[in-house]
């Protein structure tokens, strides 16, 4: 079978041809960081009027990179949510409307499901069962994922996500948007132990999070940096920074540690925006070879949001028969655990 996806639930607009026998054949991305970069975060109107603009030639690059004609199409996938309710109403209302000209099956897909089977993509594939971690801007998880569908969600943060707190505290140390990245870029100039920021709820049991504190702490330390001399200030803030990043990363390596321990298992997942930090790869990594566990990645360009991911899960699920059957096409807010196997609908 082979399909096109679409994805739009926030600020970068994807299409990709996905084909079950040869795998991914195309995918086509573009981001809105210029667009936001003025306000210091996403506009949800801007997002959706540039979705708008955007797609309909993003397919048809897709198409023509996967040298596919609209009457190859089987079937369409589409990011139904969670996201910005508008910006996923663009892609919805495009990919229903298509599949009704093309008169093949759309599918709504769950975008943390797509961001779970983006390592799907790479030629050695995570194995069921796992655990995985998501860590994006606006999620960070600890999940069971005993096959597709097959989800229990064994921890989550309380407040904020570790990629909303990067963004947040790259803000406060005047870093511009998207601050997750830079704030990984200036981290790299910073002395280790010039600060101390908590490691939050480590000290007591349970997999569940929380990034609001370091959030204020990093407030606190950036408040106090503008009363030293300036020409000091730039090496205080990258030390910040590494602080930040050195609390956040040792967060989510100690749990997820202790979510494979919880549930007996030696293969671990890791994936969304955050997954690309460096930092947190190469500490997972030597925290991983300690304990005996595999640990899977998506490539870089499939770590933030993109079509491919939504593809593969639309494809899983399109195959097996489901299809849409609600006037609804976007959804604002979706439990995952909702989800449940493929089944014919």
């Amino acid at each position: 079978m082979r399909i096109l996806a679409i994805e739009s639930s926030c600020d970068e607009s994807a299409a990709a041809v996905y084909d079950g026998e040869q795998g991914l054949l195309s995918h086509a991305l573009f981001s809105q960081i210029e667009l936001h970069r003025l306000y210091g975060g996403v506009v949800p109107e801007l997002a959706s009027r540039d979705h708008i603009q955007r797609l309909l030639p993003l397919i048809d690059e897709a198409l023509e990179s996967a040298k596919t004609s609209a009457s190859a199409i089987e079937g369409i996938a589409y990011t139904a949510g969670p996201g910005l309710i508008g910006a996923l109403l663009c892609g919805s209302a495009l990919a229903r409307s298509l599949a009704t000209a093309w008169r093949v099956p759309s599918l709504g897909i769950h975008h943390l499901e797509g961001h779970l089977l983006a390592p799907q993509l790479e030629p050695e594939p995570a194995p069921y069962p796992h655990v995985a971690l998501l860590v994006s801007g606006g999620h960070t998880l600890l999940i069971e994922v005993k096959g597709l569908g097959r989800y229990r969600i064994l921890g989550e943060t309380r407040d904020d996500a570790a990629g909303e707190a990067f963004d947040k505290s790259a803000k406060l140390l005047g870093l511009p948007y998207p601050g997750g990245p830079q704030l990984a870029g200036l981290a790299q100039h910073g002395r280790l132990r010039r600060y101390s920021f908590p490691r939050p709820m480590l000290d007591r049991p349970g997999l569940e999070f929380s990034f609001s504190g370091l959030k204020t702490a990093v407030r606190q330390a950036a408040a106090a940096v503008e009363a030293l001399p300036a020409e000091h200030r730039p090496q205080h803030r990258a030390d910040i920074a590494l602080e930040l990043q050195e609390a956040v990363v040792e967060t989510l390596v100690r749990k997820s540690l202790r979510a494979l321990e919880a549930t007996d298992l030696q293969t671990l997942v890791v994936s969304g925006g955050v997954s690309a930090n460096l930092s947190l790869r190469a500490q997972m990594a030597k925290a991983a070879q300690q304990r005996g566990v595999r640990v899977y990645y998506p490539r870089q360009e499939f770590c933030t949001d993109n079509a491919a991911m939504i593809a593969v899960a639309g494809h899983a699920r399109l195959s097996a028969g489901e299809r849409d059957v609600s006037a609804m096409g976007a959804r604002a807010r979706w439990s995952l655990e909702s989800l449940g196997v493929p089944t014919a609908t």
